[in-house]
């Protein structure tokens, strides 16, 4: 009897030995505890955020038609802009030109006399209500060098709103209408030429 068991023990400690022996041998070819990753992957998942921060940011024509947009909302806005502009008809300059029927009128020569940038000089144009929007978004990246320090309004519904106000004082642009496209079919060309339409009717 005690033989039998001898031999029991002596195979079981036989299968613990075998099965420790494996158990080593698969650790150190197939590093289970640190895996790592092949040198050439078979495919790579890419995500669907575009980079841009989420959905793209609606138009100023699309933020100018939204309602509670106006020149009041504007005038509240405008309040972070007093400590260098005043905006009434007559108004001195400050740190930056009085801003009396600035829309319309030209980029960098809007008050006669101004020490403007170069920056702001040099880029021509007129204050329209896209040209307005890009600079009160980012004065820097709009005119690279200019004077102006503030960092600008990230929220377009903010910037639409001051531009009204400023339209409302000494300049009277007419405020572009809206009208969104909704394609009546899947066919892109005829999407693509309603969209040109509803520029053109914009532009007018």
């Amino acid at each position: 009897m005690e033989d039998r068991f001898n031999t029991i023990a002596g195979w079981v400690l036989f299968a613990g030995i075998i099965a420790l022996g494996l158990s080593i041998l698969s650790g150190k070819f197939f590093h289970a505890d640190k895996p790592e990753a092949p040198e050439t992957p078979g495919y790579i998942i890419e995500s669907a955020d575009d980079g841009a921060g989420g959905p793209a940011e609606m138009t100023m024509t699309q933020a100018l038609n939204m309602p509670g947009i106006d020149a009041s909302k504007g005038q509240q806005v405008f309040a972070k802009c007093t400590a260098c502009h005043t905006v009434e008809q007559g108004g001195a300059n400050g740190i930056g030109p009085n801003l009396w029927a600035v829309m319309g009128s030209g980029i960098g020569n809007h008050v006669s006399g101004f020490a403007y940038s170069s920056a702001l000089v040099e880029k021509g144009g007129t204050w329209d209500w896209e040209t307005m929007d890009a600079w009160l978004k980012s004065p820097r990246a709009f005119a690279n060098g200019t004077k102006m320090s503030f960092a600008g309004l990230s929220k377009i519904e903010d910037r639409a709103a001051v531009a009204m106000y400023m339209n409302e004082n000494g300049s009277n642009l007419p405020v572009p209408e809206y009208v969104e496209v909704v394609a009546a079919s899947g066919d892109d060309e005829d999407a693509d030429a309603a969209e040109g339409e509803t520029e053109a009717a914009v532009a007018e």
